[in-house]
C-alpha cells in the first residue's frame, strides 16, 4: 500500500472525479457516509455530537455527515466558524443541503463569547481544516480549538486533526487532540510518526472508492507493509527438507546480567525456523542457555563476564546477529571491528552492537552490502546526529540506507523500514505493550533466522518486523498489553506463522 502525499492525494480526488466519472459534491457524500458508518458502531446514539466545521472542503464533509446523522435521528449541533468569506463550492452546497433539516441548530462562530460549552460526555467531530492547510492556527481560530481539549471530550477528527501537516512537521504549532482520526482511502506520513502520536489518536482508512489506475501513474517512496505483502513474501517449507535446509544462525549476545538478551535472541532465532541456531556468549551463561534454550548449540567465551573472542570459522555461519545485551568496552568494540571487516554475508546489528558501533563510525563505511541495523531512535541518534523531527529522522535513514548500501530498521510504533533503493516501509503490527525490555533482541533473532533460511535481507527485514509486531498484537490479545513481556513474543511466533 502507497503512502500519498498531500498533493497526490488531491490529485488522486480529480483523477476519479474525471475518470469515474464523479462529481466532487457526490465524492465528498461518499467519505461523509462512510464516515457516518464508522461512527454508527461507536455506541454513541444518545450522546450529543457537536460538528466544528471550516469553510473549506474539509467543513463541506462535516456538514454532509451532520446531515447523514440527522437523518439518522441523531443529537447534532453545527458549529462553523464564521471568517465573513464564501465556503468553498461544496461546503455551500451541503450547507444548502443541511438547512433543509428543520432540526437542525447551527450557530456561527465569530467571538470568544459565541464559543459553546461542550460537555465531557458529548462528541466532537472536527471539521475544521483538512489536510490542504499550510499555516498555523492562531487567532480565534486556536481559541475554539483550545476551548474543545478543555472540554475533555472525545474528539474525532475529519481526514487529519485540524492544525496538524501532514508532510511537514507541526513545529509546535496549536493542533486538535483527537482520539480518533478517520482519514480516506490511504495513510499519509503525518499519521505514521512518533511526534504525532499524542494529536492523531487511533487512525482509520476509509476506502472512499478512489480510482485505483491513479496509482498505475505515480512514484512514492514510501509504502505500507500489508498482510498480501508478507504473504507473497512467505517461504512454505518443503516437504523433504532438513534442518540443512535452513541454514546456521550464529547469535552473538549476552554478558553477566544481561544473559536475559541472548536467551530472548535465541530463542526467537529458533521459533522463527533456521535450521540450526548457535548461540556464542560469554562463559557465565552456559548453564543460562543450555537450560532456556536447549535446542540451541552453545560457543562460550573463555571470558567469565563478556565477550572477547570469536570462532575462527564465522564464515560459514549462513547469518550473524550481534549486540544483544553484549556490552561495549573496549574488547567488545574489537569483536564488532573484526567481525564488519571478516564476514561479507549480510550482518544483523542491534542494541550493544549498534552503540559499539557508534564509537567506530568509521565501520559504517565498511559493513558488509545490505547489513540490517536495527536502532531505536537514541541508538539512531548516537549513529547518525540528533534530528529535529521525526520527519528528519526518515529522510536520514532513507539517505544512509542508500549511502551505505544497508538496511535501517529505525524502531518505533511504526517501525521504518529504510532500503539501500531509496525506499521505505512503514509497519503497522505491533502495540504498546511490546515497550518492554527485550523487545528489540526478540527482533534480532526473528530477522537472523530469516537470513539462515535465504531470504534476501530486504524481505527478511520487512518480514521480520511485520511478524514481530503480529506476534505482539496477538499475544496482547491474549494477555493484556500491560501483562505483555519479551518472552510473550516469542510464544506467540507459532500463531503469527500459523495465519500465513
Amino acid at each position: 500500500m502507497q503512502i500519498l502525499t498531500v498533493q497526490q492525494v488531491r490529485e488522486w480526488d480529480q483523477f476519479t472525479i474525471q475518470q469515474e466519472p464523479v462529481s466532487s459534491i457526490d465524492l465528498m457524500e461518499r467519505a461523509a457516509t462512510r464516515c457516518v458508518e464508522w461512527i454508527e458502531k461507536q455506541d454513541w446514539q444518545q450522546k450529543h455530537l457537536r460538528i466544528f466545521c471550516g469553510k473549506g472542503n474539509n467543513g463541506g464533509d462535516g456538514l454532509a455527515i451532520a446531515r447523514l446523522l440527522l437523518h439518522k435521528q441523531y443529537s447534532v449541533f453545527v458549529y462553523i466558524l464564521e471568517n465573513g468569506k464564501s465556503g468553498s463550492t461544496d461546503f455551500e452546497k451541503n450547507l444548502e443541503r443541511l438547512n433543509a433539516y428543520s432540526s437542525v441548530t447551527i450557530h456561527f462562530l465569530r467571538t470568544s463569547t459565541e464559543l459553546p460549552i461542550i460537555q465531557k460526555e458529548d462528541i466532537i467531530v472536527d471539521a475544521l481544516f483538512g489536510s490542504g492547510l499550510n499555516k498555523p492556527l492562531n487567532g480565534f481560530t486556536a481559541e475554539v480549538v483550545k476551548n474543545m481539549k478543555l472540554s475533555r471530550a472525545e474528539v474525532v477528527s475529519i481526514d487529519v486533526p485540524s492544525g496538524l501537516f501532514l508532510d511537514e512537521a507541526f513545529c509546535g504549532n496549536t493542533v486538535v487532540k483527537a482520539n480518533a482520526t478517520l482519514t480516506f482511502q490511504c495513510y499519509k506520513l503525518g499519521l505514521l510518526l512518533q511526534e504525532n502520536a499524542e494529536f492523531i489518536g487511533d487512525v482509520h482508512v476509509l476506502d472512499i472508492g478512489l480510482h485505483p489506475a491513479y496509482l498505475e501513474t505515480i512514484h512514492t517512496d514510501h509504502k505500507i507493509i500489508t498482510a498480501e505483502l508478507i504473504k507473497s513474501l512467505y517461504k512454505p517449507r518443503n516437504r523433504f527438507s532438513h534442518k540443512g535446509t535452513y541454514g546456521h544462525a550464529l547469535l552473538i549476545a549476552g554478558s553477566y546480567g544481561k544473559m536475559g538478551a541472548a536467551v530472548l535472541a535465541t530463542k526467537a532465532c529458533l521459533r522463527s525456523g533456521a535450521g540450526l541456531t548457535t548461540a556464542c556468549i560469554p562463559k557465565c551463561g552456559y548453564n543460562i542457555m543450555q537450560v532456556a534454550a536447549p535446542e540451541a548449540m552453545t560457543i562460550t567465551d573463555s571470558n567469565e563476564n563478556f565477550i572477547i573472542t570469536l570462532p575462527e570459522d564465522i564464515e560459514k555461519y549462513s547469518s550473524i546477529g550481534i549486540g544483544p545485551g553484549i556490552r561495549t568496552g573496549e574488547e567488545t568494540q574489537k569483536i564488532l571491528s573484526f567481525i564488519v571487516r571478516r564476514y561479507q554475508k549480510t550482518l544483523v546489528i542491534d542494541a550493544d552492537g549498534l552503540n559499539c558501533l557508534s564509537l567506530q563510525k568509521e565501520l559504517l563505511d565498511q559493513l558488509p552490502p545490505n547489513s540490517i541495523l536495527t536502532p531505536h531512535p537514541k541508538e539512531f541518534e548516537r549513529l547518525f546526529g540528533v534530528h529535529a523531527n521525526d520527519f528528519k529522522r526518515i529522510e536520514t535513514a532513507r539517505e544512509k540506507a542508500k549511502q551505505l548500501n544497508i538496511i535501517i530498521v529505525l524502531k518505533s510504533h511504526h517501525s521504518f523500514i529504510a532500503l539501500p533503493d531509496g525506499s521505505g516501509y512503514f509497519n503497522t503490527t505491533g502495540n504498546s505493550g511490546m515497550a518492554t525490555a527485550g523487545s528489540g533482541d526478540v527482533l534480532t533473532g526473528i530477522i537472523t533466522a530469516l537470513l539462515a533460511q535465504g531470504y534476501t535481507p530486504a524481505d527478511a527485514a520487512l518480514f521480520g518486523v511485520y511478524m514481530h509486531g503480529l506476534a505482539g498484537d496477538l499475544a496482547a490479545k491474549a494477555l493484556s498489553k500491560e501483562s505483555m513481556i519479551a518472552g510473550d513474543l516469542v510464544d506467540f511466533l507459532p500463531k503469527a506463522f500459523q495465519s500465513l
